[in-house]
């Protein structure tokens, strides 16, 4: 590093030797970022030099030299070379490099420069790099102001809607919802988005823009097509006139890269369509573009708003990796509610957070809801789901198979463990002792609701064990092989 050092003070090689010092500050050694400060303030009159550097690339490097040091001497310097910068593609490292640094007294003149940027006509060939600046300005002004918050209001008469759910039971929730089955989930058109928001079967709901026919893949194409349609659902189901930031979400069979670059081009034009009015900002935003592809590519698009109350989950504060959604729960319930008894005393063997059990006795009060899981964060965690959600459940941090209880349950209610480590000998252990476990602390004609992806181990241990029947079996994921059972005990 001293050769780089020395180099630098010669003024041999200042492009690549800065380049150089980027790639020892990313190696994250202590050591060798307090060199490179050291080095900076001592020589701050030569490294803020490079900033008027006659090669682009020497700017560049520069400045993002002192945005990776936080080096807040050099703001000033930084600012003054931005405002004096020529070359489009260095415009946006001046601005990276100040995005941790107190600019709050320059904060007039970047508004003034998003303004300017957001109203200027622009050439496919400077495209890239004006967005490029633009992105970074607005970064910096976020991280300063933060985003005007919107109040959901619905202005609108009729909505029409996407509701996402289980793509198996598209129907059932269809039926529930008032709705139509599509092959993205199930359309609504309602006058009435929270008596819509009871409704609990649905995982989220979407706004569908009206336009004719799908999207474009060519991003200027696109956003030509969607951005009014767009800035105008947002204007109606928002109180404030402020403008609006978001993000784009794209579904699709394209590249990671393809798919970055496309979302990438495509905000950056909204933004430049709007005039600001729609502003890219994946990092803080309150409105999703979610992109849906069809088989010739082409979107189907709706929006995401984060300003929409939707309070059905939100007691659900604490997951674990092998949590179920909410929704999903929701779902099983409805369809298990033929077999659900009011003020049945409800055990789950591997209760996690206790998804299962709140949404059992939101879906048909129960008596008595006992969970037991191995897991302890998993117990803390659902003993504040529970708690958030109104439910009084008793949790116990304990192996299902060493549980013990007074008086025998009703049900059964459960969303089996996944197979994990475990090899096919030890899972089908696991069902085995489930069984056996389950005839000592249920009733007589009592009820085992199960979500499982061991469909086999489930139907040889019926075979098995005579005691128990098949009385309905839902297929809740074609691609993964997970089921809802119905398991009833025979009377003895």
């Amino acid at each position: 590093m001293e050769r780089i050092f020395e180099e630098l003070r010669e003024q041999k090689n200042v492009r690549s030797n800065l380049s150089s010092l980027r790639a020892e500050l990313k190696t994250d050694t202590d050591k060798n970022a307090d060199r490179i400060h050291s080095f900076v303030s001592e020589n701050e009159a030569l490294v803020f030099g490079f900033l008027q550097n006659e090669d682009a690339k020497t700017r560049k490097n520069a400045a993002l030299l002192l945005g990776d040091l936080f080096y807040e001497p050099a703001m000033r310097a930084l600012f003054t070379a931005y405002q004096k910068e020529k070359t489009l593609f260095v415009r946006s490292a001046y601005l990276t490099a100040l995005l941790n640094m107190d600019v709050t007294e320059f904060l007039p003149q970047l508004k003034e420069r998003r303004t300017e940027l957001e109203s200027q006509s622009v050439s496919e060939e400077e495209q890239k790099h004006i967005g490029e600046e633009l992105r970074a300005l607005q970064a910096i002004l976020i991280r300063r102001e933060g985003i005007t918050k919107h109040t959901f209001r619905a202005k609108r008469k009729v909505y029409e809607l996407l509701l996402v759910t289980n793509r198996n039971h598209r129907g059932f929730v269809a039926k529930q919802a008032g709705g139509k089955v599509h092959p993205l989930g199930v359309t609504v058109q309602t006058e009435n988005l929270f008596s819509l928001l009871q409704v609990r079967t649905f995982r989220e709901m979407l706004f569908l823009l009206p336009i004719k026919g799908l999207l474009s893949a060519n991003p200027r194409e696109a956003a030509d097509a969607v951005w009014e349609p767009m800035l105008e659902l947002c204007r109606a189901c928002h109180e404030e006139e402020a403008p609006f930031y978001f993000r784009v979400e794209c579904k699709s069979a394209m590249t990671l890269e393809e798919r970055s670059r496309f979302t990438r081009k495509l905000g950056t034009l909204l933004e430049q369509y709007s005039k600001g009015m729609l502003i890219n900002s994946p990092g803080d935003y309150e409105v999703e573009l979610r992109l849906f592809a069809s088989r010739e590519g082409k979107f189907l698009p709706a929006l995401k708003f984060s300003t929409l109350p939707d309070n059905r989950f939100t007691y659900r504060k604490n997951a674990i990796s092998a949590s179920i959604h909410p929704s999903t729960a929701a779902l099983m319930m409805e369809l298990a509610a033929p077999y659900l008894k009011e003020n049945a005393q409800i055990m789950d063997p591997f209760c996690g957070v206790g998804t299962m059990l709140i949404e059992r006795d939101i879906r048909v009060p129960a008596r008595e809801k006992y969970g037991t899981d191995i897991f302890g964060d998993a117990i803390e965690g659902g003993r504040e789901n529970a708690s958030r959600a109104g439910e009084q459940i008793h949790f116990i941090h304990r192996d299902f198979f060493d549980f013990k209880h007074e008086y025998l349950f009703d049900e059964i209610v459960t969303n089996m463990p996944v197979r994990g480590k475990m090899s096919r000998e030890e899972m089908d252990l696991l069902y085995e002792r489930f069984f056996e476990k389950a005839l000592t602390i249920l009733k007589r004609e009592a009820v085992i609701v199960m979500y499982t992806g061991e469909l086999g181990f489930v139907k040889k241990q019926l075979r098995l064990h005579k005691e128990f029947s098949l009385l309905e079996e839902y297929c809740m994921q074609t691609k993964t092989g997970y089921y809802l059972l119905i398991i009833g005990v025979n009377s003895r």
